[in-house]
């Protein structure tokens, strides 16, 4: 069998996490052959790199770019998949077509949020309309996505994220990371998620500051790509940050983890979290954003 897979970008998001695991895990199926393509330069889990499979990069030009179906077409063409794997609305809309034209079977796994209010202005929930008919199958990581974005039944595949045991292997000493990021305090609250308007950080970041303006024994962690924008530190106020980590991306996320005493996620739309399950995993009390796939 062969597959390929298709993914806007390997950043340090969830998606991407679950993708790299799986083909991770593939490698040992000797019965079948991938191969990947990324519509990104940008690849945060360097292992992927050590694979030994081939990668494909389709970069657009411009958020419009037509001439991505055609390189597309020729990808196809050429290598002749059985099964096109999408992990994100945007290649959804771009593989669709092409792998109907070509008679691939395409698997949609764009389900990995729980869109709520104004789904009509949702331009992923709009992306969903248009390619779930040229699908074979639709991936979700929750039963509340999958019914959110109204996926036909008989296309419906619901597979909840997973955690490989193999990340803590290899924990750093908490001594190390508490030295490193010159922590003081007794406690650590953190959070793990990419610095935007799906993530509330916001949230976050003024409950810390309520919290410091009763108590001073607490350092907050904001661990996630953009979490160390100007954007960001913005939205803590000067007297309070240096109660606070502003981390950014981070490829060791499991050594900062164990080192907090609580596990935080705010979010406005979610599956299932990988923070949640990472927090889970090293035995850490989570508060999250009730609702949506964490219900």
């Amino acid at each position: 069998m062969k597959i390929l897979f298709v993914i806007d970008t390997l950043g340090s998001g969830g998606k991407e996490r679950r993708l790299t695991e799986l083909l991770k895990a593939l490698k040992s199926h000797q019965e079948i052959d991938f191969e990947l393509v990324l519509m990104s330069e940008n690849i945060h889990y360097k292992e992927i790199n050590y694979l030994g499979i081939k990668i494909h990069k389709v970069i657009r030009k411009t958020k419009r770019d037509i001439s991505v179906f055609n390189k597309f077409y020729c990808l196809l063409r050429y290598h002749k998949p059985d099964i096109v794997h999408c992990w994100d609305s945007m290649t959804a809309v771009y593989m669709a077509p092409v792998a109907r034209l070509l008679g691939c079977r395409l698997i949609n796994g764009m389900v990995i949020d729980v869109p709520t209010a104004f789904k009509i202005f949702n331009k992923h929930w709009i992306r969903g309309r248009l390619t779930f008919p040229l699908s074979k199958a639709v991936v979700g990581n929750s039963g509340a996505g999958l019914e959110a974005y109204c996926v036909p039944a008989n296309k419906r595949v619901l597979i909840y994220n997973g955690f490989n045991f193999s990340r803590l292997e290899n924990l750093v000493p908490g001594a190390n990371i508490i030295g490193e990021l010159n922590i003081t305090t007794e406690l650590v609250v953190g959070m793990v998620a990419t610095f935007w308007k799906r993530k509330d950080y916001p949230t976050y970041y003024e409950a810390a500051q309520t919290l410091l303006k009763k108590r001073s024994d607490v350092t907050f962690l904001a661990i996630g790509a953009n979490t160390d924008s100007e954007e960001s530190l913005n939205l803590v106020e000067h007297e309070y940050r240096p109660y606070f980590r502003f981390l950014g991306a981070k490829t060791n996320v499991e050594s900062y983890i164990n080192i907090m005493d609580i596990g935080v996620l705010t979010t406005f739309s979610e599956g299932i979290s990988n923070a949640v399950l990472e927090y889970m995993a090293l035995g850490k009390p989570v508060i999250a954003t009730g609702g949506s796939g964490t219900a």
